[in-house]
């Protein structure tokens, strides 16, 4: 099997055991999963976010899931318990395809190396 297809069966997997747990079954896009990670790197799970959390949730979880591949440093939790990262190496212009793809590779290899699927 090619890496393109193990990487397309471990997300669906991942998907589907995600959106069971999150969504009732409704299909998680990768949006929800990038803020559920950001959530989880956060550790504050019975909180209520406003919308700007919101986005800071996901800039979190995208320096997470970009850390591995050199583009981004954890630095410091600050005094709320928020995780900063420093930039390390620009992001190279993708085209959306191609960022797509990026996340979602990262995305299985976080929850592979959480254990969370195999």
């Amino acid at each position: 099997m090619s890496r393109d297809e193990h990487l397309k069966k471990r997300w669906e997997i991942l998907v589907n055991k995600l959106s069971e747990q999150f969504s009732d079954g409704d299909p998680l896009e990768l949006d929800g999963i990038i803020y559920l990670v950001g959530i989880q790197e956060l550790g504050q799970y019975h909180r209520r976010y406003k919308k700007d959390d919101k986005l800071d949730l996901m800039h979190i979880a995208i320096c997470r899931l970009l850390e591995p591949y050199g583009y981004y440093e954890f630095d410091f939790f600050d005094e709320e318990g928020w995780p900063h990262y420093t930039t390390k190496e620009v992001l190279p212009a993708l085209k959306p395809g191609e960022q797509s793809i990026l996340m979602k590779e990262a995305i299985v290899d976080y929850f592979m190396e959480k254990e969370y699927i195999d």
